[in-house]
């Protein structure tokens, strides 16, 4: 089967790993219905291990001169795979091994090679403090290396960890316009004025992510001051030895609290309480990832005391089913911003609204 058509246009593949499958479906229905893309094939790599726990990428379809796009979800945990006789759950680092392999499979043979990784792999270590490791840097040059031409990921946690690869393509999304509308559909009653709503970064380092929402809606917003311990280390993190509001009255308001993941949770749960405590009229939290590593108890018995109404989650990583199917769960679909990103890559096209849509958010705000 031959990708190239008589007119010359560079056809889409989309190459689901472990974990993305479903993603890619919704990708490839919204480039079908759209934008009528009838060149929109998907391709589904096989992963073969070996019993010692070796594997290989193997493709049982030509992807010659198709533009590539290869769905990675590195936190997807749920994913596991045979080894010496037992089951072993996949790490990110096996889900980036993966990713290589394939790329690897493909033996340069396609127009481009694009991946699409909402998670970046490795994105918490993404500076150097002491005598460590750089692994979000070095990962991103063994991209390069193999020859992917672009990648693409959400909320990176320091974007400026592009500059490890600047003469790659490197596209960090930022789904503003859909969470608004996920609040707007579900809570079709709040107010985005400084007089009833008010965003909270939990610390000083998801300042920038809550400064696109104010900006954008002409909010004020506070900061939660947290300063860590420089010795003491709790499962990977530093210890929080200070952890103080400063910013505007919460009394009456609806708070916005946004990072870009969730972990233990433990620090958005503690800025949630003090917010309900000050007065706050509802207290709503945003996350790009939903990660839950010390489970959702904690979380549930928030809702239940009314310190949180909801949490705004997109589907750019693996959820299990006890955070779906919590009460206090809202789900933000990204599904279709990937969609008209491909597209726009695909076409040659500028993805600037993309990354700023202001027209869009504006709209959809003053929409009757």
């Amino acid at each position: 089967m031959s990708f190239l058509s008589a007119n010359h246009s560079v056809p889409i593949v989309l190459m689901p790993l472990y974990g993305t499958e479903e993603l890619a479906q919704k990708i490839e229905y919204y480039l079908r219905e759209t934008y009528n893309k009838e060149e929109c094939h998907v391709v589904n790599p096989e992963i073969v291990r070996f019993s010692t726990g070796d594997a290989k990428a193997v493709l049982e379809e030509t992807v010659r001169g198709a533009d590539v796009y290869i769905l990675v979800d590195v936190g997807n945990y749920s994913c596991s795979y045979q080894m010496y006789k037992q089951q072993v759950p996949m790490s990110p680092d096996e889900h980036f091994q993966n990713l290589k392999r394939t790329v690897s499979a493909i033996g340069g043979k396609a127009s481009r090679v694009n991946v699409i990784s909402p998670l970046l792999y490795s994105s918490r270590q993404d500076r150097r403090i002491s005598r460590e490791s750089l692994d979000c840097a070095m990962a991103l040059r063994e991209l390069e290396n193999i020859g992917v031409k672009n990648i693409t990921a959400f909320d990176v946690h320091d974007n400026r960890v592009a500059n490890a690869v600047p003469c790659t393509g490197f596209d960090d999304l930022f789904p503003i316009y859909q969470v608004i509308k996920a609040i707007k559909k579900n809570y079709p009653d709040v107010e985005f004025c400084e007089e009833h709503s008010l965003f909270i970064s939990p610390d000083l380092g998801a300042t920038t992510r809550n400064f696109k929402y104010t900006n954008e809606l002409g909010l004020d917003m506070g900061i939660f001051y947290k300063r860590r311990s420089r010795t003491k280390v709790v499962d990977g993190n530093y210890v929080v030895d200070v952890h103080k509001y400063i910013g505007p009255t919460l009394k009456d308001k609806d708070i916005f609290i946004v990072d870009d993941m969730i972990c233990s949770g433990t620090t958005m749960l503690d800025v949630a309480k003090y917010c309900k405590r000050e007065g706050a009229r509802r207290v709503f939290a945003v996350a790009t990832f939903a990660l839950f590593t010390e489970g959702i108890q904690h979380f549930n018995a928030a809702y239940e005391e009314g310190a949180l109404n909801a949490v705004f989650i997109t589907n750019a990583s693996y959820r299990r089913e006890e955070i779906t199917s919590a009460p206090w769960y809202r789900e933000v679909d990204i599904t279709k911003y990937i969609a008209i990103y491909i597209h726009s890559v695909n076409a040659g096209k500028s993805i600037s609204k993309l990354l700023d849509p202001h027209e869009k958010i504006q709209r959809l705000l003053h929409k009757k």
